[in-house]
């Protein structure tokens, strides 16, 4: 099977659908959230009953059993409608990790239940302070006894822990210098958010530039059952790099979703707002931006949907999963520049939401992974350059 660009129309339906339901949610609404630094529980909710945050898991398992060009699809249309979808993707890309790596015991367990609405796994505990992105450096650690793992240790940038029943955490179970690699010995865990709360995890929420709840987690002496680990021990490395290439597909997604709402607006602002008797838009100071960053925005999409057909085929997609993600950050955030400044001193100000998009999507430049980090993989993996960290 050869990978085929989608055509304007091959997901209208779904589009139409997703807007249809983010319409309920105006511009007001997310304001609201925003001033309130609050979740947005009932957008949310309106997804999750509608069947959009379930997307990826399985018929027979309660989900829509669509692919992940539908659920970058679903995530792009509601940052296009000014919404954030930073509150509730993880639930998308936490999916890639339970689908492909978990038992047949654990998907019937876990799988209709959230497709369901009746628990959320939208958390996933990875990043530590004193490591970053040097993950298999990681100083967490999960020892087993008995019939339990004791997990001890911190994590820190923990979104959506505090709106989520379950986690995944990625702990080392055998320390690194008993592996004959430094990514062996990682370990990948389903944890009962409310049982570690009660059993010796404790959670620090981090207030942060954009209204985004992430946090810095401890663990003491935490007990997570044998049956909640995912996979085969030793070996989590590998399932949650699976998973961070979903997290990426999908975040350029939102991105990609950003970009537009940007240009859209600054070409609606550009065509209504006349200065010198004339509109702003014709002028070439403010027309070349915009239209350069709708060129960009175009091209990385293509890159998304290139990256998402290779995760849906089982195939590679490494690079292509890290390249949609920087083209679509920097895009997005050369189209949030553009309408910002197009806007002028309007651009500042809240009722315009510009500053609170702007502000949105600034994240990617360094969440989930910065655009460094990026380049030194493409650089290394795929150019053949030397390692550069």
């Amino acid at each position: 099977m050869a990978f085929e660009i989608p055509l304007a129309d091959d997901h209208r339906d779904l589009r139409d659908a997703v807007r249809s339901l983010c319409a309920d949610f105006p511009a007001e609404y997310w304001r609201r959230v925003d001033d309130a630094r609050a979740y947005p529980e009932a957008f949310v909710t309106a997804l999750t009953a509608a069947g959009w945050l379930s997307a990826l898991i399985p018929e027979e398992y309660g989900g829509s059993g669509l692919g992940f060009t539908e659920a970058s699809i679903i995530l792009e249309e509601i940052n296009r409608a000014g919404g954030n979808s930073g509150a509730c993707h993880g639930q998308m890309y936490n999916m890639s990790t339970l689908l492909r790596a978990g038992s047949a015991e654990q998907k019937k367990e876990y799988l209709p239940k959230i497709a369901s609405g009746e628990l959320r796994i939208q958390s996933m505990a990875v990043t530590e302070p004193t490591t970053g992105s040097d993950t298999t450096k990681l100083k967490t650690t999960a020892v087993r006894k008995g019939d339990r793992y004791v997990v001890n240790g911190q994590k820190v940038w923990t979104s959506r822990l505090q709106h989520s029943d379950y986690m995944i955490l990625l702990a080392r179970t055998t320390p690194v210098d008993q592996v004959r690699k430094k990514s062996e010995g990682l370990s990948v865990f389903l944890v009962d958010v409310k049982a570690a709360l009660a059993g010796g995890m404790t959670v620090q929420p981090i207030r942060n530039m954009v209204n985004h709840e992430t946090n810095e987690v401890f663990f003491d002496d935490v007990e997570v059952p044998v049956e909640n680990l995912i996979g085969e021990e030793g070996q989590g490395f590998r399932y949650i790099l699976q998973g961070l290439n979903a997290e990426r597909t999908l975040i350029a997604a939102e991105c990609i979703g950003d970009g537009y709402w940007f240009v859209d607006k600054a070409v609606a602002y550009g065509n209504e707002r006349k200065v010198f008797g004339r509109p702003i838009g014709q002028n070439q100071g403010i027309q070349f931006p915009i239209a350069q960053a709708y060129a960009n925005i175009e091209a990385a999409s293509l890159m998304r949907y290139k990256a998402a057909w290779l995760h849906d085929n089982g195939k590679p997609c490494g690079a292509e999963a890290n390249m949609a993600k920087l083209l679509a950050a920097d895009a997005s955030w050369q189209a949030a520049n553009a309408c910002l400044q197009t806007h002028g001193g309007f651009g500042f100000a809240a009722e315009f939401d510009v500053e609170r998009k702007f502000r949105e999507t600034r994240l990617y430049q360094v969440a989930p992974i910065s655009s460094n980090l990026i380049l030194a993989y493409l650089g290394e993996h795929t150019l053949g350059l030397p390692r550069s960290y």
